[in-house]
C-alpha cells in the first residue's frame, strides 16, 4: 500500500493525531513502528465502544507494523480517574487478572494473535519499586495535574482527588518510556495521558510517540458515550440476536459513525453504501449489513444471518397494521422526552396522559418493547414505530 492510501486508512475515523508530519516521516521510514494501545480490565466483558481503538490496532497490524495490547494490570488498581468525578473503587489483583483473561480472548476476534504482542505494566512498573515511583511522581507538579480538566473540574467543586490518583497519568506515560512505543492510540478523553507519555520520552531521550486520537462512540441512545454503566452498550458478547436488535436500534445517522468506526470495510465501499441510500435503498438494508457483518465477526456468518431471520420473524409477528401514519417531529435540541414526543406526535392528548400510560404499560416501541420510563429521552434522527394503547401508531421520524 502506497503512503498516501495507508494515511488514510490510518486518519479514518480519527480525531486528532499529535503530531500528523511525524507521524508521517515514521512511516517515510519504512521501519516495523511499536504501536501500543492499553486497556484497563476493569470489567470482564467489553463493548463495541472498546473495539474503536482494536480496529485501529489491526489496521496498523494489516500495515504491516507491530500491535501491542498492553494490559494495565498496575494502572487497573490504581483505577483510571479519567471522567470520574469520584475517586474509582480500586480492584483486587484477582479481579485485575481474571478480566485480562477475558480481554485477550475478546481482542483476537479481530486482531491476528501471531502478531499481536500482549504485554502487562506490572512487569516493568512492580521493578519500579516505591524508590523509583516517587522519582517518577517528582517529574510532575500538582499545578500540571491540576490543568487536566476532570481534575479541575473536582478541585473547584469541593470534591476528594486521593493522592494516588495523580499518578495514573504518570504510570500510563511510564508504560510508552518502557515499550519505546512510536505511536500510542487512545480515546479523546485521554490526551492528558497520551501527551504525558510524549514528556516522559523525551525526557528519556527517546523519539516521543506519535498520539492518535478516536472518537468515543456513542451508545444506541445516540447522545451518550457507550457505556455499561448507561445501558447504552453493544457488547461483544452479547448474543447473536441481542447484538443485532440492538444495532437495528441506532439512528440511520449515527449507523455511518458506526460504519465508519467499526466496519472492516473500505473508505470507498462505505462510500459506495451511502450512495445506494441517495439512490433509494431503505437505510435498514444497509444496517442489517452493518449488523450481520459485526455479529459474524464476533460469533459466525451462520448466526448472523440466524439473527437477521430471527429478527424478521419477530418483526413480523408483531401484528402491526399495514398502514401507519408516518411523522416528523422537528426539536431544537438533540433529543425529546418521550412524554412530549407522544404529544407532539398527536399520540395523547397531554403530557400528564403519556406519563399515565407510560406507567401502565400502554406505550411500545415498533411494537414489541414496552417503553417503562417516563423520563426517557428520544435522540435526533431517530426513526421508529410508537403505539399508545391498542389502537394508536404512528413511525415517527425525529429530526
Amino acid at each position: 500500500m502506497d503512503l498516501q492510501t495507508a494515511l488514510a486508512e490510518i486518519k479514518r475515523g480519527a480525531e486528532e493525531i499529535l503530531i500528523e508530519d511525524e507521524l508521517v516521516e515514521k512511516l517515510k521510514s519504512g521501519k516495523k513502528l511499536k504501536i501500543k494501545a492499553g486497556f484497563d480490565p476493569t470489567a470482564p466483558d467489553l463493548h463495541l465502544g472498546h473495539t474503536v481503538l482494536i480496529n485501529k490496532m489491526k489496521t496498523f497490524q494489516d500495515l504491516g507494523h507491530e500491535v501491542i495490547f498492553l494490559v494495565g494490570d498496575f494502572t487497573g488498581m490504581i483505577g483510571d480517574p479519567t471522567g470520574k468525578n469520584v475517586t474509582r473503587k480500586p480492584l483486587t489483583r484477582d479481579d485485575v487478572l481474571a478480566n485480562a483473561e477475558t480481554y485477550k480472548e475478546q481482542v483476537f476476534k479481530i486482531l491476528d494473535p501471531a502478531k499481536t504482542t500482549v504485554a502487562f505494566n506490572s512487569t516493568w512498573m512492580e521493578k519500579l519499586g516505591a524508590a523509583g515511583m516517587i522519582k517518577l511522581a517528582a517529574r510532575q507538579t500538582v499545578a500540571r495535574m491540576l490543568e487536566r480538566d476532570d481534575f479541575k473540574k473536582r478541585y473547584a467543586g469541593g470534591q476528594s482527588i486521593a493522592i494516588h490518583e495523580f499518578l495514573y497519568p504518570l504510570v500510563q506515560g511510564w508504560d510508552s518510556v518502557a515499550l519505546e512505543s512510536d505511536v500510542e492510540l487512545g480515546g479523546t478523553d485521554q490526551r492528558f495521558n497520551l501527551l504525558m507519555g510524549r514528556e516522559l520520552q523525551k525526557d528519556e531521550g527517546q523519539k516521543p510517540q506519535t498520539v492518535l486520537m478516536m472518537p468515543l462512540l456513542e451508545g444506541t441512545d445516540g447522545v451518550q458515550k457507550m457505556s455499561k454503566s448507561l445501558g447504552n452498550y453493544i457488547g461483544i458478547t452479547d448474543t447473536p440476536s441481542d447484538m443485532f436488535g440492538k444495532i437495528m436500534s441506532i439512528s440511520d445517522v449515527l449507523m455511518w459513525r458506526y460504519y465508519d468506526l467499526l466496519s472492516s470495510l473500505s473508505i470507498e465501499q462505505i462510500a459506495a453504501q451511502k450512495q445506494r441510500v441517495e439512490q433509494g435503498t431503505n437505510p435498514r438494508d444497509i444496517k442489517i449489513e452493518l449488523a450481520k457483518e459485526l455479529i459474524a465477526r464476533f460469533h459466525s456468518e451462520a448466526d448472523a444471518q440466524a439473527a437477521h431471520d430471527d429478527f424478521i420473524q419477530r418483526f413480523q409477528k408483531k401484528a402491526l397494521p399495514d398502514e401507519i401514519p408516518e411523522l416528523t417531529v422537528n426539536i431544537d435540541e438533540e433529543s425529546i422526552l418521550i412524554a412530549n414526543l407522544l404529544k407532539e406526535a398527536g399520540l395523547v392528548a397531554s403530557t400528564s396522559e403519556a406519563m399515565r400510560m407510560i406507567k401502565q404499560g400502554a406505550v411500545k416501541l415498533n411494537g414489541e418493547d414496552k417503553i417503562t420510563d417516563t423520563k426517557l429521552e428520544v435522540a435526533k434522527g431517530t426513526t421508529a414505530i410508537y403505539q399508545v394503547g391498542k389502537r394508536k401508531f404512528a413511525n415517527i421520524t425525529i429530526a
